[in-house]
C-alpha cells in the first residue's frame, strides 16, 4: 500500500492541517453552522414552522427594533410531538399582534394596534373569552404579552428576519450535503469504472462526462429542475446531478495512475475479483484529490441554490432560503434599507468562503499538487 493510506501519513497531514489558522476557524464554523442546522427551531425566536408569523405592521424595521407583541391563541388543537416540534417546527395557529396600548372592560381587552408614523390607530376589541375561561388582565399579561426584540429586524412582511436566517442556513447546508453525496456517488464509480477497465467503456463514460460539462451549470440545473418540478428536493437532485463529472474525471486520472502500482498487479496475481482491487486497493488511494474537490463543490452548490432561488425555481416560499430572502429584498437597497439583502448576502459569502478554506488547507496537508 502507498504511504497515503498509512495511519502515518493520516497523522502528518492532521497535523498540518491543525496548524493552519484558517483551515482550523472554517472547520469549527462548519460545525457551528451543522449545529444551527440541526437545532434551528430551538434557537430561532420565532419557532413556527418556517418562521413564518407575519405582522404587516411592523415590515421591514431595522436592527433591535422592539414592540410590545398580543398572543391570541387558536382555537384549532394540534397534536404534535416533542420531536417533531424541535426538528421541524412548531404548528402555531395563533395570531400575534403587535400593539401600543392595551386595556381592560368586564369582559373584553382593548388594544391600540401599532401603525406606522404618526397615524392613529383604530381601537381593536377582543372578548377575554378568547384567550380561555375565566382569564383576567394579569393571566393576560403573564401568558400573552411580551415585550419582543428583533436583533436583526423585520422582512417585508414583518417576519423576525433572524429566524428566518437560523431556519435558512438548512437550505444552504443541507443542499451541499446532498449533492455533494450524489456527485460522490456517481463521480467515484463512473470514474473508478473508466479508469480501472479502460478501451470502449472510458470512451463512452468520457463522452457522456464531456457532454455534461460541455453544458453552462445553471442552465442544465434549471432544465433539470423544470423537467422534476420546481421544490425543496428536486433542486438537490438537480444540483447534484451536475456536480459529478468534476469527481469522475478526478478519479479516473488517479485511478490511472494508481493501477500500474505493483499492489495492483499483486492482486491480479492473488485471484482478487476487479470489484475488491478496485475498492480495496485501487480507491483508498486515490481520494485525497477527491476530498479536496468535494469542499469546493460544497461551496458551489450552495451558490447554485441561492442562484435558483434568486430566480424562483429553487425553494418555494415560505420556506426560508437565504437566495429568496435576497430576491425579495434587493430592491430595497435604494430605499435606505440595504441590510435586509446585505444579510442574507453575508450569510452566504460566509458559508462559501468557510468551505474554500477548508478545501485549501485540506489541498496544503494532503499534499494535492493536481
Amino acid at each position: 500500500m502507498t504511504d497515503i493510506a498509512s495511519g502515518s501519513t493520516y497523522q502528518k497531514a492532521l497535523q498540518r492541517f491543525r496548524q493552519n489558522l484558517w483551515g482550523v476557524l472554517s472547520f469549527w464554523y462548519i460545525v457551528l453552522c451543522g449545529f444551527i442546522t440541526i437545532f434551528a427551531y430551538v434557537l430561532a425566536p420565532d419557532a413556527s414552522q418556517n418562521a413564518n408569523q407575519m405582522h404587516l405592521s411592523i415590515h421591514s424595521k431595522p436592527p433591535g427594533f422592539k414592540v410590545k407583541m398580543l398572543t391570541i391563541p387558536s382555537q384549532i388543537k394540534v397534536e404534535q410531538n416533542f420531536f417533531d416540534r424541535i426538528f421541524f417546527g412548531k404548528k402555531d395557529y395563533s395570531t400575534e399582534l403587535p400593539i401600543i396600548s392595551y386595556k381592560t372592560t368586564d369582559s373584553m381587552l382593548q388594544v391600540q394596534p401599532f401603525v406606522e408614523g404618526s397615524l392613529q390607530s383604530m381601537e381593536r376589541t377582543i372578548p377575554l373569552s378568547d384567550f380561555g375561561e375565566e382569564v383576567n388582565l394579569s393571566m393576560i399579561e403573564e401568558n400573552y404579552l411580551n415585550n419582543r426584540t428583533f436583533l436583526l429586524g423585520t422582512d417585508k412582511y414583518g417576519r423576525d428576519l433572524l429566524s428566518r436566517m437560523l431556519i435558512g442556513i438548512r437550505i444552504s447546508f443541507s443542499i451541499g450535503f446532498v449533492a455533494v453525496l450524489i456527485s460522490l456517488l456517481l463521480g467515484i464509480t463512473l470514474g473508478a469504472i473508466a479508469g480501472y477497465f479502460g478501451g470502449r467503456v472510458d470512451a463512452v463514460i468520457m463522452w457522456l462526462i464531456n457532454v455534461t460539462w460541455s453544458i453552462p451549470t445553471l442552465l442544465l440545473v434549471i432544465a433539470i429542475t423544470l423537467a422534476l418540478g420546481k421544490g425543496y428536493w428536486q433542486v438537490f437532485i438537480a444540483v447534484g446531478l451536475t456536480m459529478w463529472v468534476e469527481v469522475a474525471r478526478i478519479v479516473r486520472g488517479q485511478v490511472l495512475a494508481v493501477k500500474q502500482m505493483q499492489y495492483v498487479t499483486a492482486a491480479r496475481t492473488l485471484g482478487y475479483n476487479d470489484f475488491r482491487i478496485i475498492t480495496r486497493h485501487i480507491l483508498p488511494n486515490s481520494l485525497a484529490p477527491v476530498i479536496v474537490i468535494s469542499a469546493a463543490n460544497f461551496a458551489g452548490a450552495i451558490l447554485i441554490e441561492s442562484g435558483l432561488s434568486f430566480l424562483g425555481i429553487g425553494a418555494q416560499p415560505p420556506m426560508a432560503s437565504w437566495g429568496a430572502m435576497i430576491k425579495d429584498h434587493y430592491s430595497y437597497i435604494i430605499l435606505g434599507k440595504a441590510y435586509l439583502a446585505i444579510i442574507p448576502g453575508l450569510g452566504i459569502m460566509s458559508l462559501v468562503m468557510a468551505f474554500m478554506l477548508i478545501g485549501n488547507a485540506l489541498r496544503d496537508a494532503l499534499d494535492v499538487k493536481g
